[in-house]
């Protein structure tokens, strides 16, 4: 019997491409997001078993478990990919779209990483795979509500990755740098927009690099050589200097 990945966010961008990824690899899918047509329709061009679950998880999130239980499977994988981001200045962003940053990108990250893992720690196998972002390793000016929900993220994880070694479970932090989804155009950008920084990748990278990581159980990653030596060789610069250079790359222009 094949095992089940749950990728949510599954409709298009980085997630719909972890779900082609998982589905070549042999995994049976559960497809959720709040479009459901395009989950559809990503599932028919899936090789393997595919289901799709509609699910808004920013004000849902505590319904999923029940939801996939009623579809009488076991998830194997959780991909926590599901998030968005917004641009601007905090005072003048709406408050409502701010908090449901927060719970889309950090509570419904807890709910679901709460709901599926007691059942891999009891079947001794299993993984929890996280998509956080570099934006989580420095705050960032102009998306002050995305880099602190991606730092919530990346802590999480680590932390979780450290309660459970030698528990058989695999627990995976990603973070992408600079890559081209409708997350820009979500959070306000134009469509083409990428922050100023070197190696931009593609979805189908992270996608590939994700699963080969995940694999090899490591516990955290950043896809693309270029990016992951750029945020190296800049961790150990003085957090004044990076907050000023990057509040001019992020100033709107507006």
């Amino acid at each position: 019997m094949s095992e089940v990945a749950l990728v949510t966010g599954a409709s298009s961008g980085i997630g719909a491409e972890l779900a082609k990824a998982f589905s070549a690899d042999g995994y049976e899918l559960i497809l959720v997001a709040r479009r459901a047509e395009r989950m559809q329709e990503l599932a028919s061009q899936l090789p393997g078993v595919s289901q799709v679950v509609a699910c808004d998880l920013a004000r849902e999130a505590g319904s999923l478990a029940q939801k996939v239980a009623e579809l009488g499977v076991q998830v194997d994988v959780l991909v926590n990919n599901a998030g968005f981001g917004t641009h601007g200045r905090f005072a003048e962003l709406d408050a409502a779209r701010e908090v449901e940053e927060v719970r889309l990108n950090c509570e419904a990250l807890v709910t679901l990483t709460h709901a599926f893992l007691p059942g891999m720690l009891e079947r001794r196998r299993g993984g929890v795979i996280t998509l956080a972002s570099t934006a989580g390793m420095q705050p960032l000016p102009y998306e002050a509500v995305y880099s602190a929900t991606k730092a919530f993220a990346r802590t999480f994880s680590d932390a979780l990755a450290a309660e459970l070694r030698g528990s058989g479970v695999t627990v995976l932090c990603v973070n992408p740098g600079p890559v081209l989804t409708e997350f820009q155009l979500v959070a306000g950008y134009g469509t083409d927009f990428l922050p100023p920084v070197p190696g931009k990748i593609s979805p189908e990278q992270v996608a590939r690099e994700t699963l080969a990581a995940f694999k090899r159980g490591r516990r955290t990653l950043i896809p693309g050589a270029v990016i992951r030596w750029y945020m190296r060789l800049n961790a150990p610069s003085p957090m004044p200097l990076k907050l000023r250079v990057v509040e001019r790359m992020y100033r709107p222009r507006h």
